[in-house]
């Protein structure tokens, strides 16, 4: 069973080809590492399966649904029920607390403040956060926001996490203890993943990885 897949897509930025026939699949639960060096098309890829880009040709599967096809209003919604989104430097909300944070998804969807920040502070204890929800950005070590970051992404039960270079901003150590608290997470909740890395070390949390390469996945299907 294929939750999310890609049948050769194309992606140009002017004269640049970013993808070049790329394809690929998700199965549900699955952690899919996305390998290759920085300008081969991975990043692209990952916008593209999201529905943040449109490619120019192929398509995008989600759940039996053309995504590729979807007016922007229909992606976008999607994006805030059915995907969570996790980058390398967190991209949080400065003014607002990590709770606040955390809570911000639910609120866009339209649920009550108060089951929302039940919800929201939930997860601190999870993330081995607990005691920091009324901390603002600026007063979190840079472990401490990517895991208020991979609460937010979560916290509405998505099917997909796309998490682009999630440790990419970290220490080795910390890094390795994000990784280790969000596989941990995402395997509880059943949540299928799509982890862009060029670092071995993240990619070995995964279950399987391929590898992108001058816009086109070259390997595919490697256990890790």
């Amino acid at each position: 069973m294929t939750i999310l897949s890609a049948d050769n897509l194309t992606k140009s930025f002017g004269a640049t080809v970013a993808l070049h026939g790329a394809s690929m699949s998700l199965e549900p639960g699955e952690i899919l590492a996305v390998m290759g060096p920085s300008g081969s098309g991975k990043s692209t890829l990952l916008h593209c399966l999201a529905g943040i880009f449109a490619p120019d040709s192929g398509t995008v599967t989600f759940d039996a649904r053309r995504l590729d096809t979807m007016s922007d209003r229909e992606r976008t919604r999607l994006r805030r029920t059915d995907f969570g989104f996790v980058f390398q430097f967190g991209e949080l909300v400065p003014e607002l607390t990590a709770v606040d944070n955390v809570a911000l998804p639910l609120l866009l969807a339209g649920m009550r403040r108060g089951t929302a920040y039940a919800r929201a502070r939930s997860w601190f204890p999870r993330l081995e956060l607990a005691g920091l929800e009324d901390r603002r950005t600026g007063e979190l070590s840079g472990g401490q926001a990517q895991r208020v970051a991979v609460g937010r992404a979560l916290v509405t039960g998505p099917k997909v996490l796309f998490a682009d270079e999630p440790t990419g901003a970290l220490d080795s150590l910390t890094g390795e203890k994000v990784m280790d608290l969000m596989v941990d997470t995402v395997r509880a909740e059943g949540t299928a993943v799509i982890l862009v890395t060029h670092d071995a070390r993240v990619a070995s949390h995964a279950d399987r990885q391929i590898t992108v390469r001058d816009g086109q996945v070259i390997a595919s299907g490697v256990q890790v």
